[in-house]
């Protein structure tokens, strides 16, 4: 080989080495299964093919709370993803965890890239903020519970197909017609705790909790054995012991039985619409959920669900400007605007939501906007901005658990309800003395 073709192939080895380095990987760690599993990876791909530098690998991992969990136990390891999709009751939680996570308006501000928090729905970004106004984790995938319903299920029991139930009264009413017309079952739930503790709390503007629902500080007690919480589960308790309530699980598990027409009903988080959408064989709708007209001020306003994108430490900050380039690209109102209508979940910024607005996404899915309505139905109190838990994955388990044993008929809902107080209240505790 002559010095001049030497050199020329030095040059390319360099050119080719320089092309293998240049690409970074991150790695992105979520719970989306399903068709929504799919938009993830429809995200990532094209936010890969908008440049050369990064490339986004999402990885499923099972539901909020594996993920969670295998997220904290991989930092632990030394080998933690980039990027982690944490439920909404695990913020208090990642917030505690010092080191652990890098804010995302420190990683933002460091790579200068765009972000202004005032440019999200304020229930979304209140959600995830310090009491300074400074964004720990990223939104993404926001919603709340919402009342679906099977037109065609109500025309053959003789209902209105355009009306669903305003009340939780009128829900009893149409329930019971539902299972006179041979209706398996009238109606099923996902996410109890969430539907039937948490919003149920804030659309009535009663407390789940003191000090702001644990927004203002650790010192906090649980609030939601009152007699309203013990009247409605006990009602849920009723239809279940009658046949008319099908319960499903904890999480998203009743969403297959709306879906496949065995529940008439379903209360769901708004970003359930995307399955719905690809496998309902029937007429549907979605609509507020109900709320106890004897309760004044109510409804009040919903509170968010859904997850946000932690940042976990430990990361070079090549990577962490990768994560940051990902991020500016989901805030833009192109990408909002597409993952909200493919989705069902929220438009988390005002850009987004005046897109699909000037789109005339509204007019054309009349429920799409029915989440977003809920969210900003009245200014939310220091009852319905949100809540913040610590430990509140495995608080929120206790009252699950609490729950079927009502659903079950094995306890009354105040001796349950009562006792998930007691036994939340040592978790909380516990998470206090060990953030101290």
């Amino acid at each position: 080989m002559t010095r001049k073709s030497l050199l020329a192939a030095l040059i390319a080895s360099a050119f080719a080495a320089t092309g293998a380095q240049a690409q970074t990987e991150i790695q992105w760690w979520h719970s989306m299964g399903g068709a929504l599993g799919d938009k993830v990876n429809q995200l990532a791909s094209k936010f890969n093919a908008s440049q050369s530098a990064y490339k986004i690998v999402p990885s499923y991992k099972g539901s909020y709370p594996e993920s969670m969990t295998a997220a904290i136990a991989a930092y632990r390891a030394g080998n933690a993803p980039h990027i982690v999709q944490v439920f909404e009751v695990g913020t208090a939680t990642m917030m505690s965890a010092k080191g652990a996570i890098v804010p995302v308006y420190k990683l933002m501000k460091d790579a200068d890239e765009p972000f202004n928090p005032k440019a999200y729905l304020g229930p979304v970004s209140g959600y995830y903020t310090d009491s300074k106004g400074n964004m720990l984790s990223f939104p993404f995938n926001s919603s709340t519970a919402i009342f679906y319903w099977n037109k065609d299920a109500f025309k053959k029991a003789g209902l209105d197909p355009d009306k669903p139930p305003r009340t939780w009264k009128e829900f009893v009413a149409d329930a019971e017609k539902l299972h006179a017309s041979g209706q398996k079952c009238a109606y099923t739930t996902t996410w109890p705790s969430w539907v039937h503790i948490e919003n149920f709390s804030a659309w009535h503007n009663v407390p789940i909790g003191t000090k702001e629902n644990g927004m203002g500080g650790l010192d906090t007690e649980f609030k939601f054995n009152t007699p309203l919480h013990v009247r409605h589960i006990a009602m849920l308790g009723d239809l279940a012991k009658r046949g008319m309530f099908v319960y499903a699980g904890r999480t998203n598990q009743g969403g297959a039985k709306f879906t496949s027409g065995e529940c008439a009903m379903m209360t769901e988080s708004t970003g359930g619409q995307a399955n719905v959408r690809r496998g309902a064989k029937f007429d549907w709708a979605v609509t507020q959920i109900p709320y106890w007209d004897d309760v004044k001020g109510a409804p009040q306003n919903a509170i968010i669900g859904g997850a946000s994108l932690w940042v976990m430490g430990g990361k070079t900050n090549n990577a962490y400007k990768g994560v940051a380039k990902f991020f500016a690209f989901l805030s833009r109102p192109e990408i909002q605007y597409e993952w909200h209508r493919d989705t069902g979940y929220v438009p988390i910024t005002y850009a987004a939501y005046d897109l699909a607005k000037k789109d005339g996404f509204y007019q054309r899915n009349p429920g799409a906007e029915v989440a977003v309505k809920m969210l900003t139905n009245k200014p939310p109190t220091p009852n319905s901005k949100g809540l913040r838990f610590g430990n509140f994955v495995q608080g929120r388990g206790i009252i699950e658990e609490e729950l079927e044993a009502v659903f079950t008929g094995k306890k009354d809902a105040k001796t349950a309800l009562d006792e998930a107080v007691k036994r939340g209240n040592e978790v909380l505790r516990k998470f206090q003395a060990a953030n101290k």
